[in-house]
């Protein structure tokens, strides 16, 4: 997990390079996209697991690529195996599966396609499962080596940004991308004491608002796969309305704070609920660009914090994911080591798991 984490900088600089090309996959899915846009199509992206989150990083930065393109038609992302069982009519569903052997994601793809919609993959290989079902292939070319993902959820989020670039006809900067990430990668001194505050948790409760909830639950995913801890991700409104009751001093509590777009209103809403977090006891730690970090009071955080470069040459999107993605993930390789478990392996290591993950598949 640590070497993918170390990787993901360069790796996201060379992606974006080759997707650049005018010829290039990147190229002919945005041209889909913009075809279903033009006829008021549905434009739906899919998968599982990491690959969902992936799938829903997918639909809001092509969402904010159709606006500033002129559209006003949006990209909605669902879960594989619910848009299998009620499948999209028509115009183009994409699915996000990095290995491209999902069975719940290709079965979506193809109740699609039988229902005249065109179908997309961004996956790592066009030799893939999932890539025989596929109008357009948009390839990432490098598959991560552990099973708890980080490559893997990247790399649509850069794959993503590069169709988004072709959409609106402007260009992203892979240096910038790549410095960004590099930031995260090496933010393992703040993430360390945030890990060793939280290690002890009975639960985790991860907050974010705008695209911070797709990180949100990318991060609560990987510290129940490769921290044992369970932990669930909440919009940040909605965790002021009934769920304070089930949390107290044992609880720990991660709040996201790296969408641009509406910041002065979500910041509020974030001072009220480490307020109330404060009141009961609740370990809170924030993830947040440092350059406003002074707005919200020390106090609030006693959990600690992890500080997030920006990208403002970056669509608004691309930014807040790119800047989150690295840092949580080192978050989760030290929450990892200070609960002493081991993330590569999904505690398949343990034979009752084992025999869980052969009886789920």
């Amino acid at each position: 997990m640590d070497e993918m984490i170390a990787a993901e900088p360069l790796f996201a600089e060379r992606l974006l390079r080759r997707l650049a090309a005018s010829d290039g996959p990147a190229m002919r899915l945005a041209a889909e996209v913009r075809a279903a846009a033009d006829m008021g199509a549905p434009l739906v992206a899919v998968g599982c697991g990491t690959s969902e989150h992936g799938a829903m990083a997918v639909a809001a930065i092509l969402t904010d690529a159709l606006r500033a393109a002129g559209s006003d038609r949006r990209v909605t992302a669902a879960q594989a195996f619910e848009a299998a069982l009620e499948p999209v009519a028509g115009g183009l569903l994409i699915g996000v599966s990095h290995e491209g052997g999902t069975a719940a994601t290709i079965r979506a793809m193809e109740a699609a396609r039988a229902r005249g919609a065109r179908v997309a993959l961004i996956g790592v290989s066009d030799r893939a499962p999932a890539a025989a079902v596929a109008d357009v292939v948009v390839t990432t070319d490098e598959q991560d080596q552990s099973w708890c993902h980080t490559v893997g959820y990247l790399s649509p989020i850069v794959a993503a940004a590069a169709v988004g670039a072709h959409l609106s006809v402007t260009e992203i900067d892979p240096v910038v991308v790549r410095d960004l990430l590099a930031v995260g990668a090496a933010s393992g001194a703040e993430a360390e004491p945030v890990a060793a505050s939280l290690a002890t948790c009975s639960t985790l409760v991860v907050v974010g608002s705008g695209v911070d909830r797709i990180a949100a639950h990318e991060l609560a995913l990987k510290v129940e796969e490769a921290c044992h801890l369970p932990a669930v991700a909440r919009d940040l409104e909605t965790v002021l309305h009934g769920h304070l009751p089930a949390m107290d001093g044992s609880t720990g509590l991660v709040l996201l704070l790296a969408d641009p777009a509406a910041r002065n209103a979500r910041w509020a809403r974030a001072q009220a609920l480490l307020a109330a977090a404060s009141r009961i006891g609740v370990r809170a730690a924030a993830v947040l660009p440092a350059a406003a970090s002074w707005a919200l009071p020390i106090e609030r955080t006693p959990a600690g914090r992890i500080h997030i470069a920006e990208g403002p040459l970056l669509p608004g999107p691309v930014a807040a994911l790119a800047g989150t993605a690295t840092p949580l993930q080192v978050l989760t390789s030290h929450l990892a080591r200070a609960r002493g478990t081991q993330p590569d392996v999904l505690r398949r290591d343990d034979p009752a798991y084992r025999e869980a993950a052969a009886a789920a598949e």
